[in-house]
């Protein structure tokens, strides 16, 4: 995907305007009193907001003009949904809503087929887990299903991935006794942490209202990598307490960054 051309959809990319703080605000101000014309100002002064994010796909086979195309609906949405109430930037709420939509138009337009040995990994994985949920009566790692089968993890985790349709981190896999699994409570990746650079903008805002405690867990977990039980140990407490804390704390985030 070439991204070095001046052109995207007959837009000139180098005259897309820059708006400042208080024009935006101004425009926002007119565009909640049905202010057409503010809209379409605020769009084109935050085109270049699309264009940083459509860079992230640039390895992508998809035609430039289609994700710039794309990446303007979800920005259009952010606009019309965006509460300046939440005393969070514009921007902050708007590149996860472009992103998004860019991932589900990729989705949509997957025609990858997946091979019949990653279907085997994954069924006998979740065979596995499912086996091992009844002798145990809890919910094995990535690590345990793999040492089982005698299968690298990161293929399980690979295979799993393939046979489904993309989910949330936030999406609950397992609930015991009141406490939530999540599917990013199986999964440490300490990968790619650069190409995360945008969603980090709205994390780290999230973030900022947790507690000190709170925010050191999330720290170890999310950007370092660690596994709750390393964490229990490098704070002192148990690995329970760290999975409620934990819990407690995304569930802030979540509600903070809901649209």
């Amino acid at each position: 995907m070439a991204l070095n051309k001046v052109e995207i959809c007959g837009v000139n990319t180098s005259k897309l305007p820059v708006l400042t703080a208080e024009e935006k605000a101004e425009l926002f101000r007119r565009i909640k009193n049905g202010d057409e014309q503010a809209r379409e100002l605020y769009i084109k002064g935050n085109l270049r907001l699309v264009l940083s994010v459509i860079r992230r796909f640039q390895n992508s086979s998809e035609n430039a003009d289609d994700l710039f195309q794309i990446g303007c609906i979800g920005l259009i949405k952010a606009i019309d949904n965006f509460d300046t109430t939440l005393q969070v930037k514009f921007s902050t709420y708007a590149v996860p809503m472009i992103i998004g939509e860019i991932r589900r138009y990729l989705r949509d337009n997957n025609s990858i087929r997946v091979s019949r040995s990653l279907r085997d990994i994954a069924y006998k994985a979740i065979y596995t887990r499912e086996n091992y949920m009844k002798q145990h009566l809890k919910e094995p790692t990535v690590t345990e299903i793999a040492q089982e089968i005698g299968i690298e993890k990161e293929m399980i985790v690979y295979a799993l991935d393939a046979i489904q349709n993309p989910v949330s981190l936030f999406e609950p896999v397992y609930t015991e006794g009141g406490d939530t699994l999540y599917v990013m409570d199986q999964i440490s990746d300490k990968k790619n942490k650069e190409e995360r650079w945008i969603e980090n903008l709205a994390l780290r805002e999230a973030m900022q209202r947790l507690n000190s405690r709170e925010k050191h867990i999330i720290e170890l977990r999310f950007y370092e990598g660690k596994t709750q039980m390393e964490v229990a140990q490098e704070i002192g407490i148990s690995q329970a307490q760290v999975s409620r804390l934990e819990k407690n704390a995304l569930k802030s985030m979540r509600n903070y960054l809901r649209p």
